[in-house]
């Protein structure tokens, strides 16, 4: 095992984890990671740790399956600055019904955590294009360990009563990823264009709807509260794609 590429030992069963260090391309102007870093950060030990256990994209694209994000729960106690050393990792927690629930964080190199997020995907047949129950030979390689110690909130997103629609856009090439749709991250990244201010968020949540695909009209509604911003990015009849709320 190399330093960047690691199994890691957790109660018994694995988890994966990957050192990194923060680089020029991944932070803002204030020179510390973005949210879009910090999440592809995560998204990337998921997959890192398929691929490890032998469920990876091949895997899953020979036996036309997929695991699709549909909430997450992320909190950010600092963001790393240019140059940091950084590990990053992940692990199952649950597996149940047709739904796996994944816990992630990031460290610093003192070994300090100072990103945590929770996770429930679905598993998709995609021939028959819905949900269906994983078998055991797409969830038992993964194991299952003891849940982080972060305060969990529930996957539902209270609407605000009033928001403001803001200018339609649409999906573009570079929002899309291996499954021809609109990539997880990129819902946050086009949350964050609609910010009036330079807001560092601490704590984002996101309950995925349904996949926008190349060619979809993106039809943004905003809310700014005392305590939260929430963005609806929805279809041309308001139907959301995915609602993010940002703290």
């Amino acid at each position: 095992m190399t330093e960047s590429t690691k199994i890691q030992q957790k109660n018994g069963n694995t988890g994966y984890e990957f050192d990194g260090r923060v680089r020029y391309s991944e932070i803002d102007h204030r020179g510390t990671m973005t949210l879009p870093a910090l999440i592809n950060y995560f998204q990337d030990c998921s997959t890192f740790h398929s691929e490890a256990v032998g469920l990876g994209m091949e895997r899953l694209k020979h036996d036309r399956k997929a695991w699709v994000l549909s909430y997450w729960q992320v909190i950010v106690d600092r963001y790393p600055k240019l140059g940091e050393k950084i590990t990053t990792g992940t692990f199952a927690t649950e597996f149940k019904g047709l739904y796996g629930n994944r816990n992630f964080y990031m460290k610093d190199g003192s070994g300090e955590m100072i990103a945590r997020a929770n996770s429930i995907w679905v598993f998709m047949d995609l021939e028959k294009g819905r949900p269906a129950r994983p078998t055991a030979e797409h969830i038992e390689p993964y194991g299952t360990c003891e849940s982080l110690d972060m305060p969990y909130e529930g996957r539902k997103i209270v609407l605000p009563e009033h928001a403001e629609k803001e200018e339609p856009f649409p999906v573009r090439k570079y929002h899309i990823d291996t499954n021809e749709h609109v990539n997880n991250c990129q819902y946050v990244q086009m949350a964050l264009e609609m910010l009036a201010g330079d807001i560092s968020v601490r704590q984002l949540r996101v309950d995925y709807k349904k996949s926008a695909v190349l060619g979809d009209m993106i039809f943004p509604k905003v809310s700014e509260e005392q305590d939260r911003t929430v963005v609806e990015l929805c279809d041309e009849v308001g139907k959301a794609y995915a609602v993010v709320e940002m703290r």
